[in-house]
């Protein structure tokens, strides 16, 4: 792998994992230091970095961004999926307000539980292995709450999908600006 292949594949990895410009720069302003430095000393980057480009730069990530701070991105844009996915199933019910039973609370709390808590602990498997990890999880849990019943806990209005986009919007935003630029 060359140096210019190690950036890039940092770059892409902290961009995800939503650090800003300024230090994305700075930390491949450093990291392309310390590659010209090994390969003046006559070793590859491999050397610096190690056999997993990615996990070195998820560990830089997790060192640079605290974990306070990515405990809220990710809870933000939970809330963004959150309301989204509601969104979706007032438009195909074709309702203003939905029935929350224990079921479909259960599968969806399980479902955004395993899909952040594995991105905070992992970083990213793709989405089709990531969705499959978390629907692993909350299926069984959807399955069991099936046995309390099938009660009407309460209904949720229409607003509140919109109102739990609101956390997430400056965090997807931010996302898909940093993907245009990477691709451009």
């Amino acid at each position: 792998m060359t140096n210019a292949q190690i950036l890039s594949a940092c770059r892409t990895n902290w961009e995800y994992r939503g650090i800003d410009e300024a230090s994305v720069r700075e930390m491949l302003d450093e990291l392309s230091a310390h590659l010209e430095d090994a390969q003046t000393a006559g070793r590859t980057g491999q050397d610096v970095v190690g056999g997993d480009v990615r996990a070195f730069a998820a560990a830089w990530a997790r060192a640079r961004a605290p974990l306070p701070r990515r405990v809220l991105r990710a809870a933000s844009l939970g809330c963004f999926v959150t309301g989204g996915v509601l969104l979706l199933s007032y438009l195909t019910r074709w309702t203003t307000s939905l029935e929350m039973t224990p079921g479909y609370i259960a599968f969806w709390a399980v479902l955004g539980t395993a899909t952040v808590v594995w991105k905070l602990r992992r970083g990213s498997l793709g989405i089709r292995r990531s969705w499959a990890v978390a629907l692993a999880a909350a299926l069984p849990a959807a399955l069991l709450t099936r046995l309390a019943g099938d009660a009407v806990l309460f209904e949720l209005p229409l607003w509140a999908a919109p109102l739990l986009l609101l956390p997430g919007v400056p965090y997807a935003a931010a996302d898909v600006r940093a993907r245009k630029r990477s691709r451009a």
